[in-house]
């Protein structure tokens, strides 16, 4: 699975914010918190666990890479690092014994890509549940489509507490190829520097331009010219992919905006047996281009897991997340000149704007 991918099935699992909660689900708060805090009782400190000779060679490698990519994220701007805040998070670590840590449960209308939502104190309101068992996931998915939703249920290999918590590195994690696990750790480090309550684009879109200017900067102090292939290989594939999803989703949208106009029926919604038909040609569209992507790539199938489990409304509704206002916090980075303190002071003080004029500001207006 590619970082991009896990971007857009897991959006960062605040479980710690759904266990402060006062209201909502017992059930779903109870294992929330009961998931988080049996990681955190699991974790190990790093020495520790590269000290011990039972631990894997490969599993010893990732987690040094994981460490030279902490302390270059955290070190001071001006002694060539990024500046990012220390919140104590990947100085441990914990083998969480399955294929991911959370699945989270994403759900839509039948005509709208809009993501049903659920409210918490500090994390606002987020488009998806989080489950730390996936049978736990899978029961909340069905009684979602027993309300006639579209759902779509994903693995999550990592997220981000926002400091709440000491988050430590994950197995899960260490599956990444290393450009993936250097770009991973440096957005989940990015999480704690800003967060909004309720404004996941403002939110993922933030960390992911971080992402972005803190590899390039890793690349070219410790790159190889193996890593930067890969590196610019695994983006062109990711650019690809996202292009791909968010052209059916803006065709979806069109789609469930389109009105039948006639002397008898004045701007009504069209019937939703056409509304159907026509949904069901998009998405067989959207699979049909994918194989033709893939076949531009070579035959790369990295991303026929996703389209496996079938793509709908729901899956398409996470898609805008990571990606719609990069190039807002990128015009940001340039007018401070790199300066990643300044970036995260600019991008804060517009974070106190209106969720409509955010954007905006990011590029100076």
């Amino acid at each position: 699975m590619t970082r991009r991918t896990r971007g857009w099935i897991g959006l960062a699992v605040l479980a710690l914010a759904a266990a402060l909660s006062a209201c909502g689900d017992v059930r779903y708060l109870a294992q929330a918190a009961g998931g988080q805090l049996d990681l955190l009782r699991r974790a190990r400190p790093l020495g520790a666990v590269l000290a011990d000779p039972t631990t894997p060679p490969e599993t010893r490698r990732k987690l040094e890479l994981v460490r030279e990519v902490r302390a270059f994220a955290v070190r001071p701007a001006a002694q060539g690092g990024l500046g990012l805040p220390d919140h104590g998070a990947f100085l441990k670590y914990v083998d969480v014994g399955r294929p991911f840590v959370v699945w989270n449960v994403f759900s839509a209308p039948e005509f709208s890509v809009t993501l049903d939502t659920s409210c918490f104190p500090v994390a606002g309101c987020v488009g998806y549940r989080g489950y730390f068992r996936e049978q736990g996931a899978l029961a909340y998915a069905r009684t979602r489509r027993d309300a006639g939703q579209d759902v779509n249920v994903g693995g999550v290999s990592a997220y981000s507490t926002l400091g709440y918590l000491n988050d430590p590195v994950l197995s899960t994690m260490l599956s990444y190829p290393d450009p993936t696990l250097i770009r991973t750790v440096i957005h989940e480090l990015s999480h704690p520097s800003l967060y909004v309550a309720g404004d996941t684009v403002f939110n993922e879109s933030y960390a992911t331009a971080l992402e972005h200017e803190g590899m390039r900067r890793w690349l070219a102090a410790h790159g190889t010219p193996e890593l930067r292939e890969q590196d610019r290989l695994a983006q062109e594939r990711s650019a690809g992919f996202e292009a791909l999803l968010l052209g059916a989703r803006r065709e979806l949208e069109a789609l469930y905006s389109q009105t039948q106009d006639s002397q008898t029926q004045a701007r009504r919604p069209l019937p939703p047996e056409t509304l159907r038909a026509r949904k069901a040609e998009v998405l067989a569209g959207l699979n049909a281009r994918y194989e033709g992507l893939k076949a531009s790539w070579g035959g790369y199938a990295g991303y026929d897991g996703f389209f496996a489990r079938g793509v709908n409304n729901a899956t398409l509704g996470a898609v805008a997340a990571y990606a719609t206002m990069v190039p807002d916090f990128q015009a940001l980075l340039s007018r401070v000149g790199g300066d990643i303190p300044a970036f995260i002071a600019g991008a804060r003080g517009c974070s106190k704007r209106p969720q409509s004029e955010r954007a905006a500001c990011l590029r100076g207006s």
